[in-house]
Formats: C-alpha cells, sequence, structure tokens
C-alpha cells in the first residue's frame, strides 16, 4: 500500500489572488439574501420563481436523489449493526425404504419441522464499515449540495429569462414608436406631394422602411411568445401557462448591486453550492480510500444459532429438539492477484480527480464574480454613453423633421434621422437590461443567498 498514495492537494482560497476588480468592489455587506430576486420588485418574478421551486421536475429529481443516497447511507449503517434473521419451516416428507432413514420413518411418510432464531455481526476491528458508512454519509452531503446548485441554476435561468422577456417588450415598443413617426412622416410627406412640394420618389422612400420596421416589430413578439413558453417550462408548466404572463415591471433597488463582501474568496467556498458539493466529493473519496486499505486487513465475524428441529411434531417443543451453534470466522487475503491494490489505486485516482475538480470549481467561481463585477462596472459607463447618445440622438430627429416641415431637407435626411434614434433608444434599453442580468450574474457566482451545512 506505500506506494499508492493520493497526489492532488486541495486548493486554499486564500492562495488565489482575486484581482483589482474584486478588491475594489470589496464592501462590509452581507452575503446575498436568499430570496435576492426580490430586490428587482417584480411581485409576479416571485411568484414564478415560488412556482418553479415547487413545481419544476428537474429540480424534483435531484430531491429525489437526495432520498437515494439518504436510503443507500441507511444501507451501509446496517453493515455497521448486529444481524438477527428468524426462519421457521415444516416439511411432509416420503422418506425411502431404502436410505440411510431408520424404521419407522422409512417407507413411510413423515412431518420435518424447524424454528431457527440466527445472529451475526462483524465487529468491524478496523473501521472497514463505519468508513463506508461515512463515505455513504458524505454522498448525502454531496447529493444535497447539488440539489441546491440545482434550485440557484433554476432561480437564476428565471430571473434572466424574464429580463429578457422585460427587454424584447422594451425594444418592441421602441420598433412600434418608429414605426408611428415614420407613419406621421409619410403622412406629411403625402399631403406634400399632394400640394406639389414632394415627389414619388420621397414617398416612395418611407414607404419601403414600414415593411422592415414592421417585420422588426413582429420578430420581437415572437421573441416575447419563445419566452413566454421557456418561463412556463422552467416552472413546470405548459405553454398555455406562459401566454398569461404579464409584461415585466422590473427595478433594481438594492443599494450594494454593484458590491461584494468584504470576506471573499475566503468565505465563497461555504457560499457557492458546488463548491460545497464538490468538497463533499472530495471528503466521500477519502473514506473510500481508508475502505480499500481496510480491505488488506483480516476480517472477524461472530455468528449464532439456536432453534428448535424434530421429525414429526410430537417431540418439536421438547428439550431435546434443541438445537444451537456459534460459529465465529476470520478471513484474510493471502494471494489475490493485485487485486486489492489495484482497488486502492482507483479510490486514490478517484480522490485526486475530485480534489482537482474541487480546485477547478474554486477557480471557476472566482472568476465569474471577477467577471460579473467588472461587466457591472463597464456596463455603469455605459449607461451614461447611452443615455447622452439617445439625447443627441433624439435632438438630431427633432431637428430632421422640423426642417423637413419647414421644407429645409429631403425625406432622407429624416429617416436616417429616425434610424440612428431608434439604434440609441434600443442601445439604452438593452444596457438597462445587462445592468438587471448582471445583477442576477453577481448573485448566481456569490451562491445566491443558499443555506449550506458544511458540518
Amino acid at each position: 500500500m506505500g506506494s499508492v498514495q493520493p497526489q492532488a492537494t486541495r486548493l486554499k482560497s486564500a492562495d488565489l489572488n482575486p484581482g483589482k476588480a474584486i478588491a475594489a468592489a470589496s464592501a462590509n455587506i452581507a452575503w446575498p439574501d436568499e430570496r435576492w430576486w426580490e430586490a428587482l420588485h417584480d411581485q409576479q418574478l416571485n411568484q414564478l420563481v415560488t412556482a418553479a421551486l415547487s413545481d419544476n421536475p428537474s429540480l424534483r429529481a435531484t430531491l429525489a436523489r437526495v432520498r437515494q443516497a439518504e436510503s443507500l447511507a441507511g444501507v451501509a449503517k446496517a453493515a455497521t449493526l448486529p444481524r438477527v434473521d428468524a426462519s421457521a419451516s415444516a416439511d411432509r416428507e416420503l422418506y425411502s425404504a431404502h436410505s440411510t432413514i431408520p424404521a419407522p420413518l422409512a417407507g413411510n411418510y413423515a412431518w420435518k419441522n424447524s424454528a431457527t432464531l440466527s445472529g451475526s455481526y462483524d465487529l468491524d476491528l478496523w473501521g472497514r464499515n463505519r468508513d463506508a458508512l461515512a463515505a455513504a454519509l458524505d454522498e448525502v452531503h454531496l447529493a444535497a449540495a447539488e440539489s441546491q446548485m440545482a434550485r440557484l441554476t433554476l432561480e437564476t435561468s428565471i430571473v434572466r429569462s424574464y429580463i429578457q422577456l422585460s427587454l424584447a417588450y422594451a425594444l418592441q415598443d421602441s420598433v412600434a414608436d418608429n414605426l408611428a413617426q415614420r407613419q406621421r412622416i409619410l403622412e406629411i410627406t403625402r399631403r406634400r406631394k399632394a400640394a406639389g412640394l414632394a415627389s414619388d420618389m420621397e414617398v416612395s422612400s418611407i414607404e419601403t422602411t414600414l415593411p422592415a420596421g414592421r417585420r422588426e416589430h413582429e420578430q420581437y413578439g415572437e421573441s416575447i411568445a419563445l419566452l413566454r413558453n421557456q418561463l412556463a417550462a422552467l416552472i413546470g408548466k405548459g405553454p398555455g401557462d406562459g401566454e398569461t404572463i404579464a409584461r415585466p415591471l422590473l427595478a433594481l433597488t438594492s443599494t450594494h448591486a454593484e458590491a461584494v463582501p468584504a470576506d471573499l474568496p475566503a468565505q465563497l467556498v461555504g457560499h457557492r453550492p458546488d463548491i460545497v458539493a464538490q468538497r463533499w466529493r472530495v471528503e466521500a473519496a477519502g473514506a473510500r480510500i481508508s475502505v480499500a486499505k481496510k480491505d488488506f486487513y483480516p476480517n472477524i465475524n461472530l455468528a449464532a444459532f439456536v432453534g428448535q428441529q424434530s421429525l414429526g411434531f410430537g417431540h418439536f417443543l421438547e428439550s431435546g429438539s434443541q438445537t444451537r451453534g456459534i460459529a465465529p470466522a476470520i478471513s484474510l487475503p493471502v494471494f489475490e492477484g493485485g487485486r486489492l491494490r489495484s482497488q486502492l489505486g482507483n479510490q486514490t485516482a478517484a480522490y485526486d480527480g475530485a480534489v482537482e475538480q474541487y480546485n477547478a470549481t474554486v477557480i471557476q467561481a472566482l472568476s465569474e464574480v471577477a467577471n460579473a463585477v467588472i461587466k457591472i462596472d463597464s456596463v455603469r459607463q455605459q449607461d451614461q454613453l447611452a443615455q447622452r447618445a439617445l439625447a443627441s440622438a433624439r435632438r438630431q430627429q427633432q431637428l430632421a423633421e422640423k426642417a423637413y416641415q419647414a421644407g429645409l431637407t429631403d425625406t432622407l435626411n429624416v429617416i436616417n434621422a429616425q434610424l440612428t434614434l431608434l439604434n440609441e433608444q434600443q442601445q439604452m434599453a438593452q444596457v438597462a437590461s445587462k445592468q438587471l442580468d448582471n445583477y442576477a450574474l453577481l448573485m448566481s457566482a456569490l451562491g445566491g443567498g443558499i443555506k449550506l451545512d458544511l458540518n
């Protein structure tokens, strides 16, 4: 066993450099609340998340896996306890006249009766069964943490889909407003043409832009319908329930939407369900190594039985029909072709894999937090630039329309100004949506406020 040892070392979060982005965003704030999405102040969103946590089939499947792990832990626990069995039998048999059974049974029918109470106990001198139980209990913790990770993923998916639904509505509104403006300019142009102040070319140039705008409006309508269906599926309902989802009314008012707790990354390992799950995977793998080592040692079992046996019912309950015995047993592997060593090597390699998977998850988690913080800071600056660009585009559109009405410019300038305004309106809506989405990403990266038992 000496040369078969784990090679991987579990990474300590303190060894990771969190970087400038996280350091700049660190503040003395609490970790996310368990119902972090309520900071968006949309009652319908709250109802959707609550419904999903209750009815989503995939989430219920993870809870079933937790119950399965608990049952398997019960099987492992049974191996550490004494076992008692009872058996009874009665059969009527014709005994051969020419066999070993003497008269008067030879050649006649007789009842053969037996009742036995037996017990056995594995002394588990080296703790193999206890280590197997520890591994099984770690698997229960692992399944529970994975279930919580599935819950966080579901919550985040619903919130982000809901934010996308809100964006689709905003973009559709922008296109609708722009179409209305084009239609109004078209009516003005037609009146100017009737008065001999505009040409057919000017009327046609505006009419040509309307089908494309209506197509874009319909595309956003399609996105709205698909996002409703997606949300309905996430909450475990059919498309008909998605049709009842109203327009989102989101408003992020959290005062710490751009900050992370000051004790990050030291505490991140306890708040992220996926990291906790990997930690329990490592613990379970370590216990299985111990089990594999104990297989090299002798195993001692105690067994005993007591009961009654008789031919015929007449003497069945008499003391002379009693039977009892004790059967201690010891087993020691002598030559097994290297099976136990290979078995230990397998468990050791599994442990190394679990450790490296844990390390990778910690690194990924810290990276996700940093990415969310960077996005939040960038989008805040994008929002300021988008507001200035939108104000400029709106002034340009107003000036172009006034100049056109006064006959100082042609329709091409008006159309270009409207398209510029439409683009800036959409950019503004997307920036606002990114602010909400980045909040959801940060809450998810921090573990979503889910409470986990580390013991």
